[in-house]
């Protein structure tokens, strides 16, 4: 391990004037002894404190740190902190279309900016690109859990040189100890340092109708008990309204009680925009500032707006000197930042937010109000889960203003305070991979490493780590099975092959040889049977008989001696006859199974009677006296084989030779071939088992492999593989940044829109990253012809892709939209942003969205290799045509 050695401390005292909590002491620690550390640390606990450490050791030692965000905001505001602390010219950052002082030693990015600068060379060497940086502090790694972000993260780590150190600075998670062993595997000796205090506690409140109440009991383990809903009493029913569900406390009357109890200022979170925009315009009158704070207010945003005459939020003017905002991804970036600044500041006291406010920049609160426990999805309503809320909830609490940061959950028609509860004394979520392969993870990886590199790299992801872990009962069923099997084997194994064989043999021929003999003794029976009926019609009494049947239920064939006939119900007649048992039976000619007319007749008296009392019917049976017993004495036993078929007697001698070579084989003598039998029969059994259970792990395990596996044959049909080697198509496909990069290098490839003007490029660029609109959105504006066409030529190319992902079951989008993109030809026209906004029903938020994104597409195109001149010229353009306030993100 080529790690920097141990640091020369640094004096902690001059460089943080403050007592530093026992977790960041620790971390410190770690990062001197030379470690990797993941801080998990609940929000606001001062976890970017060691990141700010890595970064003065670095400046100390004439080193490099990168700083990386999930967010661009998240990368511009760490900007704009580091400058201030470290200096202007220290601090550089990159964006998708952002370069600004890149050799600076401390670099602020995006995570996926520097997943695609790790692509640059073989997975584990310091490319150009990492000489001299001994740290890279992930901030937010609590992403990985971010469906769309997520994968960046795990590539990020798994492509970083181990001799570099990570700081990943991660919210409180349920499997922290999960994700630090996982490091420890795929980078390095890493440390956990985990800390659930908060420097500012957190107090949970519940708001109804009658006010507002602490949530939990005194022992913050469970719900309040004056909040417990009692089944009867009228006092419950005062709360419902006409729907007969509980009633929700207004805005107004919430926010009055905050402001009662100096819990101001707060954000309020709504879980849509209108919501937002709604609760502004009914709370717009209030007066929550003071005369002071009200004249700063006027005179920055006075400021603001003699700067920026367009980006006034319309209806949200008048509030904003009150001290009332909305922050959400529908209002204007420029705004938003104003909100964020003037919020830090203290001087608005409630901004309605929705929970992307939580997830991103760095605004605590006095108080957060959590509207409603539940949100929409696309599977429905469903109750916020655990992160969700605590993300929420940890925005309150300002360290080194608040002596407590407070949750207030409001009654709603559907949640109350038992909902409320169970979230506020939830733990944390623990974090789920999300990696998935896509064609540009396949095509950057190739250009560096063969097949075999690759898939080691696939399988050291935390999605595989995790598989792993939850197939761990499945893998000890698997070395249980394989330790049985090598038992039984062995066992086996000490019986020599051809003894086996040939015993097998002999097993399998006396099987087959009794079969025989059944047989041939059913038919001789069956025979017999036919000649006994015509004798019975003759036999008189004294005759012999043989007796076993339905009415003679007796284990083996009983002798007896025939004394008389009886009328039957039928035809034939009963039968009454005395055993050799001395026992009386009534038969049926059917009960008997031979007829001894060979023997003599025994001499039975007319005097001799069964007993008074048995009843003359079939399976009628007493015991006989001493007068028949004289009798029962002389009958004789027949030798079994007197009526014997000779070919039963030919088969009966054979089945006992194969029986008597059986017996005198060694491993009948031995007395284990019954053991040894059913232990290959178990074998076989546990085979079988085996198999199928591997099948299933194999499945489960490979997951992410056999997708990447998927994603190389698609890229091969089109032709963007030769032979694992990425081709022109591949090259172009692997430097474009997108949710599908093979479909973007297949409609650049194409040419169809190497030779459109810069304002029609723009439009054709949108219509390949916007996703399907709301059906309710609308522009007022005609595509031109030029794009129109250019976007219908690709719609070939795109069902075939559609056919190939269907059927290889890869799911990334592939867009091509038509709808909407009109907007972004007519703002490259120079049309200006309040007509623009004017003519459509999306929000201002939605159209910068659109615009940066296309803005993105364009931005790569002059760095894709073999593409036109002319094509990236044109792409050139139309970026400068687009990027205009309020589209461009101003970074001083």
């Amino acid at each position: 391990m080529n790690y920097p050695a141990p640091s020369p401390e640094l004096d902690l005292g001059s460089i943080f004037p403050f007592d530093l909590d026992q977790f960041q002491k620790d971390a410190i620690a770690s990062l001197n002894a030379g470690r990797s550390v993941v801080v998990c640390a609940p929000t606001g606990s001062g976890k970017t404190l060691v990141g700010e450490y890595a970064i003065y050791r670095a400046l100390a030692r004439g080193k490099r740190v990168f700083y990386t965000t999930p967010l661009k905001a998240l990368s511009n505001q760490k900007l704009r902190d580091f400058r201030e602390k470290f200096g202007f010219d220290q601090v550089g950052l990159l964006t998708g279309d952002a370069s600004i002082h890149r050799d600076a030693p401390i670099l602020v990015m995006t995570t996926e900016i520097f997943r695609n600068m790790l692509y640059g060379t073989p997975i584990g060497q310091v490319g150009i690109s990492l000489v001299d940086v001994e740290a890279v502090i992930l901030d937010e790694c609590h992403y990985m859990n971010d469906r769309q972000r997520g994968t960046v993260w795990e590539e990020s780590i798994i492509y970083c040189p181990r001799e570099v150190q990570l700081a990943a600075l991660s919210a409180t998670v349920a499997n922290s100890d999960q994700l630090t062993d996982w490091l420890n595997r795929v980078h390095g000796p890493t440390d956990l340092i985990y800390s659930d205090f908060r420097p500012v506690p957190l107090e949970f409140h519940f708001c109804n109708p009658k006010g507002l109440f602490p949530l939990l009991n005194d022992s913050k383990t469970k719900i309040n008990p004056r909040l417990v809903q009692k089944k009867k009493g009228r006092g419950g029913e005062r709360d419902r309204g006409r729907s007969g569900r509980p009633e929700a406390p207004g805005i107004i009357y919430t926010l009055s009680q905050l402001e009662q109890r100096d819990m101001l200022p707060a954000i309020y979170f709504i879980f849509s925009r209108r919501g937002c925009d709604k609760a502004v315009a009914e709370v717009g009158d209030l007066w929550l500032v003071n005369n002071e704070e009200s004249q700063i207010l006027r005179q920055q945003i006075d400021d603001f707006l003699a700067r920026n005459p367009e980006a006034g939020r319309s209806g949200q003017i008048a509030p904003l000197y009150r001290g009332i905002a909305a922050h959400h991804a529908g209002i204007l970036p420029a705004w938003k930042a104003l909100v964020e600044e003037l919020f830090q500041q203290g001087l608005i006291k409630v901004v309605f937010a929705t929970e992307t406010l939580a997830a991103g920049i760095n605004m605590p609160a006095r108080t957060t109000v959590i509207s409603t426990l539940s949100k929409r999805t696309d599977t429905g309503h469903r109750l916020l889960n655990a992160s969700e809320f605590l993300q929420m909830a940890g925005r309150a609490g300002r360290r080194g203003m608040d002596k407590q940061g407070h949750v207030v959950t409001v009654q709603t028609p559907f949640e109350g305070a038992k909902e409320a509860a169970y979230l506020g004394t939830s733990k944390p979520d623990p974090l789920v991979s999300q990696f998935t392969p896509s064609y540009g993870m396949v095509l950057n990886l190739l250009q560096t490493h063969t097949l075999d590199q690759t898939r080691e790299l696939i399988e050291r992801s935390f999605g595989q780590y995790m598989a792993t872990l939850h197939l761990r009962p499945e893998y000890d069923e698997i070395a249980e099975l394989e330790k049985q099997l090598a038992q039984l084997h062995e066992q086996i194994a000490a019986v020599d092959e051809n003894e086996l064989a040939i015993y097998e043999k002999l097993r399998q021929r006396l099987k087959v040889e009794r079969q025989i003999l059944k047989t041939l003794q059913e038919q001789a029976q069956e025979d017999r049977k036919e000649e006994l009926g015509m004798m019975l019609d003759f036999a008189v009494s004294g005759t012999l008989l043989s007796l076993k049947g339905k009415n003679i239920t007796v284990s083996s064939p009983v002798t007896a001696v025939l004394v008389a006939k009886s009328p039957g119900s039928g035809q034939a007649p009963y039968l009454v006859c005395l055993g050799h048992d001395n026992r009386w039976y009534v038969a049926t000619t059917g009960d008997v199974v031979d007829l001894y007319a060979e023997l003599p007749r025994i001499e039975v008296s007319p005097d001799l009677l069964p007993p008074p009392e048995m009843p003359l019917k079939p399976g009628q049976s007493r015991r006989g006296n001493e007068e028949s017993f004289a009798i029962a004495v002389r009958i004789p036993n027949p030798i079994e084989s007197l009526h014997l078929a000779p070919e039963v007697a030919e088969q009966l001698s054979r089945t006992a030779a194969v029986q008597e070579q059986l017996e005198a084989h060694p491993l009948h003598q031995s007395g284990n071939a019954a053991t040894l039998f059913k232990r290959r029969a178990k074998y076989v059994e546990l085979e079988a088992e085996l198999e199928q259970l591997q099948g299933q792990v194999e499945q489960h395990s490979q997951r992410h492999w056999e997708e990447f596996l998927n994603l190389i044959l698609i890229l091969q049909h089109f032709g963007a593989l030769d032979n694992l080697v990425p081709t022109v198509l591949g090259r172009i496909a692997a430097a474009i940044r997108g949710e599908n990069e093979l479909w973007l290098g297949l409609v650049f490839a194409s040419g169809e829109l190497d030779n459109l003007d810069p304002h029609h490029l723009a439009a054709a660029a949108a219509g390949l990253v916007m996703e399907t609109p709301r059906p309710d959105s609308k522009v007022n504006f005609e595509l031109s012809n030029e794009a129109a066409e250019a976007l219908a030529k690709l719609r070939g190319i795109r069902r075939q892709m559609f056919q190939l992902q269907r059927r290889y079951n890869v799911a990334l989008p592939i867009w091509l939209e038509f709808e909407l993109i009109a907007i972004v030809e007519q703002w490259a026209l120079g049309m200006e942003w309040t007509e623009l906004c004017e003519n459509t029903t999306l929000d201002e938020g939605d159209v910068v969205r659109i615009l940066r994104r296309t803005l993105d597409l364009l931005s790569q195109i002059p760095h894709v290799p073999h593409l036109s001149n002319s094509f990236q010229r044109n792409a050139h353009r139309a970026m400068q045509l687009i990027d205009r306030f309020p589209v461009n993100e101003v970074v001083e």
